[in-house]
């Protein structure tokens, strides 16, 4: 059982959005450390139409899935393209999220979150749900 032949170039794909949105989000920091406040929400509104089309991608990625899994360990291990690709495209969305994460912190130091997309206090404070225990434990 072979996954479809366009295995590899939806990986491609995703991998080529994948770093559209680091260059994006790589600019965006660049703009919030220098106070170009416009350029940044430039740049955050370009990401919506890159939104859409890595969730296009992700969703042909979701269908190649299954039939990934079903193929032997011994065949998988013997696609070095696509596993390359796969780790390669992990380390790349890896990449993404911490920038995009020290990007909202940015946002939320200068103040320029709307309130209700503020993350909730619990994500701002690690040991919430421990702290609450402990509390309520001894009280």
């Amino acid at each position: 059982m072979n996954p479809p032949a366009p295995l590899l170039a939806d990986l491609q794909q995703h991998y080529d959005l994948a770093t559209e949105a680091l260059r994006l989000v790589t600019e965006e920091s660049v703009s919030l450390r220098n106070n170009d406040e416009s350029r940044a929400q430039e740049l955050r509104t370009g990401r919506q139409t890159l939104l859409t089309n890595l969730t296009g991608a992700l969703d042909r990625l979701r269908q190649h899935r299954h039939l990934w899994l079903a193929l032997p360990p011994a065949e998988r291990q013997a696609r070095d393209a696509e596993r390359r690709l796969m780790r390669d495209l992990q380390d790349l969305l890896m990449k993404v999220m911490v920038l995009d994460r020290e990007n909202e912190q940015l946002l939320l130091r200068r103040g320029l979150v709307p309130p209700q997309h503020l993350p909730p206090a619990e994500r701002q404070r690690p040991h919430f749900v421990a702290d609450l225990y402990r509390r309520r434990g001894s009280g």
